[in-house]
């Protein structure tokens, strides 16, 4: 199984970077949020990379009522 505990920290990451961003008082902050934003981006799609898998689209992550009622049933 492959692991994915480094791209959920990163993952992780990027939502607090993205709380700080919204939180940010001043401007050099505002700048200095953006660039370790797309840093983290940057990061996670190479880490996708290094495990040679790709990210959902949105059409792989949402599922119809029926399909999680049918999911939910087991």
């Amino acid at each position: 199984m492959t692991d994915l505990s480094h791209l959920d920290a990163l993952t992780q990451r990027l939502g607090r970077e993205e709380e700080r961003l919204a939180n940010a008082k001043t401007e050099n902050e505002r700048n200095f949020r953006i660039r370790e934003i797309a840093a983290c981006k940057k990061e996670i799609a190479q880490e996708y990379k290094f495990l040679g898998i790709a990210p959902l689209s949105l059409n792989e992550i949402l599922m119809s009522d029926d399909e999680l009622l049918d999911t939910l049933k087991g």
